[in-house]
């Protein structure tokens, strides 16, 4: 019975020296979480930025000055969360490139959609799309040209005033 026991405190030793205490420790913490996501530059423009232009543009068109004045104000709150998201790209100051490229232009279509007049709005919103362009340009992305929607991409809205 001696050589039994022997057995079994030289088996038990073994496994403890093997590494077999770590069975009764917890586990190491798994880092199961995912990365979040961040927007790029491109993202923020194509998924916020070109829908409001776009719907300014088709709103202004069809003299919905309601829906109008709504789309500025939307376009002017993605203009100021992507100052805080993005404060630099490639190097240079976002606030300011924003503010010097569609500044001056976004307070024009504002004053156009005030006085209700479509020409206005039609020679603003130019300024503004030339804006987004000009800017596109200065921060070497010359390929990305933006213009005036020739048709909607939202078949599920109507843009005609008076509903």
């Amino acid at each position: 019975m001696n050589k039994i026991c022997t057995l079994v405190a030289i088996a038990a030793l073994a496994v403890v020296a093997a590494g077999g205490v770590h069975a009764q420790q917890p586990p190491p913490a798994a880092n199961t979480a995912a990365a979040p996501y961040v927007l790029t530059m491109g993202d923020l423009m194509n998924t916020l930025v070109q829908p409001r232009h776009a719907k300014l543009g088709l709103a202004g068109r069809a003299g919905n000055w309601p829906l109008a004045a709504y789309a500025l104000v939307e376009l002017r709150q993605v203009f100021a969360g992507i100052k805080k998201a993005q404060p630099k790209f490639g190097g240079l100051p976002v606030p300011e490139l924003i503010d010097a490229a569609v500044g001056p232009p976004l307070d024009a279509v504002e004053a156009a959609i005030k006085q209700q007049d479509a020409n206005k709005f039609a020679a603003a919103y130019d300024r503004l799309t030339q804006g987004c362009n000009g800017c596109h340009q200065s921060v070497d992305h010359p390929f990305v040209v933006i213009k005036p929607p020739e048709a909607s991409a939202f078949p599920d809205q109507d843009f005609s005033p008076g509903r």
